[in-house]
């Protein structure tokens, strides 16, 4: 069964604050494939292992109908710096 956009945004959404999220379908729409970067207050103080597990943990019923999930978790100040790098390069 595919997982859609949709269910992954209004998942994390209820779970958490969110100021950024961006949800990438990499199966060509087949839904088995997402790579996700979520920005949120709630990361602080977290480190990257704790902030992926919590992740995880919110879209355990999701991850499992997948073949592959990646995901990049920053909070705001993170975020604004990622995004300066980005458009350096």
């Amino acid at each position: 069964m595919a997982v859609d956009t949709a269910e992954l945004e209004s998942t994390l959404r209820a779970a958490i604050p969110i100021s950024h999220l961006d949800i990438i379908d990499q199966s060509n729409g087949c839904g088995e494939n997402y790579a996700i970067l979520v920005v949120s207050e709630a990361f602080e103080g977290k480190n990257t292992l704790a902030r992926h597990r919590f992740i995880n943990e919110l879209l355990k019923k999701q991850i499992a109908q997948m073949h592959a999930f990646s995901q990049k978790t920053f909070t705001p100040k993170q975020y604004e710096t990622w995004l300066a790098k980005q458009n350096s390069s």
